[in-house]
């Protein structure tokens, strides 16, 4: 089976705590605060490995995180990073975020690196906090905590040029005797349920030949696992439009799958493509091969016949093949993938549970990076909820004393 799509979950590592400690000397009775801070978490990136060529990795294993940052120790020493994770994905794996469908990333070349959970910051250790109105702080950071996320990964095939057409057309056949890919072949229609991929070595040049399952009327809205194989067609350069010459009006088949392309991507319809007539060697094919000829010339289409069971005529087509790849224009240089941080979004105060949900990522990142353990650090969370308007909205919102204010993973209980 091929495994061209996979939803898989990134956690970044999160930063480690900071540390409360004051210098203990003999003969130095009033140390100051030598707490350190925590180190940084890892980041989560999806890198191209040349050497994969489907999702199927993915299969068993859909859940990555990134190493934490070590805690804050004393004499000032700070913890140790934690390890970023890259995970490896196949050329042309398209990125998106599960919950929005945003396009985050398209990773094509090998090396190609895109960062899609970003690390949480160490936590500070008291001697940051020192100030001369403070020389003593009992106040130290929790780590921050790691972005973490669900993405959708979509394989869409890399290869120079396609083969389409209708169910049976001879497509499975073609690329086994232009390539040295053995695809399933058989008489009857949707042999092929995956795409195929081969190498066509062709002089002193060589190009990836891949062969696109059959197509129906109806592809572009999903029928006959229509959207699965119109994605592959999206990377090729240039199409063989194969036409079954034992079909009742090969004609029509070549109109209704340019037009179920057009309808899926307009742009696959204008990429380079050469029709042709496929089972030459039969008395029906060659029989209304002058006609299909005749017309396709009227109507400006570029065609060829051939039979890719006895091999007629398929040296001529991978030479023109060759030689369209040559004329195409390369494609435009691809920018480096950018670096995206998810979106920090302004706070809600909503009811839950008889009590108040605070939702906002700087709101929750506040809570979950204070120290419970030290008083300072709590007033210190007190005046950064003030200061972001959050007092002010909990009490518009007609919170009383006793109330329960949920933050994150925390449940607090409004006093004045």
């Amino acid at each position: 089976m091929f495994f061209d799509e996979a939803k898989i979950q990134v956690q970044a590592g999160p930063g480690g705590n900071g540390c409360v400690s004051f210098r203990r000397e003999k003969y130095v009775p009033l140390g100051g605060p030598d707490g350190g801070n925590g180190g940084r978490g890892g980041n989560v990136y999806l890198v191209v490995d040349p050497h994969q060529n489907t999702l199927i990795n993915f299969r068993k294993r859909r859940h990555f995180k990134a190493g934490r940052g070590g805690h804050g120790k004393g004499k000032g020493q700070r913890g140790k990073a934690g390890e970023d994770l890259e995970i490896g994905v196949p050329p042309g794996t398209v990125v998106r975020d599960a919950e929005t469908k945003g396009h985050l990333a398209d990773l094509i070349e090998e090396g190609q690196k895109a960062l899609v959970a970003r690390r949480g910051r160490g936590g500070r250790g008291n001697a940051a906090f020192a100030s001369p109105t403070n020389q003593a702080p009992r106040l130290a950071e929790r780590g921050e905590p790691g972005e973490g996320r669900w993405l959708l990964l979509e394989l869409k095939l890399i290869a120079d040029v396609g083969i389409i057409g209708c169910p049976n057309a001879g497509k499975s056949t073609l690329l086994s005797v232009c390539t040295a890919a053995r695809p399933k072949i058989a008489d009857y229609p949707f042999t092929t349920l995956a795409p195929n991929l081969g190498i066509v070595d062709l002089d002193d040049r060589s190009f990836v030949l891949v062969d696109i399952p059959g197509l129906i009327e109806g592809a572009h809205q999903g029928k006959g696992l229509g959207h699965d194989f119109l994605r592959h067609i999206e990377r090729t350069r240039v199409l063989i439009h194969l036409l079954d010459g034992a079909s009742k009006d090969p004609l029509q088949d070549h109109e209704d799958i340019n037009r179920e392309l057009a309808l899926f991507n307009p742009g696959l319809a204008r990429k380079p493509q050469l029709a042709v007539l496929n089972k030459l060697d039969l008395p029906q094919t060659q029989k209304v091969w002058p006609t299909l000829e005749r017309e396709m010339k009227r109507r400006g289409v570029e065609t060829l016949a051939i039979s890719a069971l006895t091999g007629q005529g398929v040296k001529e087509l991978l030479y023109r093949a060759a030689q369209l790849l040559e004329e195409v224009p390369p494609e435009p240089e691809r920018e480096e993938v950018a670096i995206f941080r998810l979106p920090e979004k302004k706070f809600t105060v909503d009811h839950e549970n008889a009590g108040f949900r605070v939702r906002g990522k700087r709101v929750e990142r506040a809570v979950a990076m204070t120290d419970w353990r030290y008083g300072e650090a709590i007033e210190k969370l007190h005046r950064e909820l003030e200061a972001m308007g959050v007092t002010k909205a909990l009490e518009e919102a007609g919170v009383q004393p006793g109330d329960a204010v949920y933050i994150g993973d925390m449940e607090l209980e409004w006093w004045e």
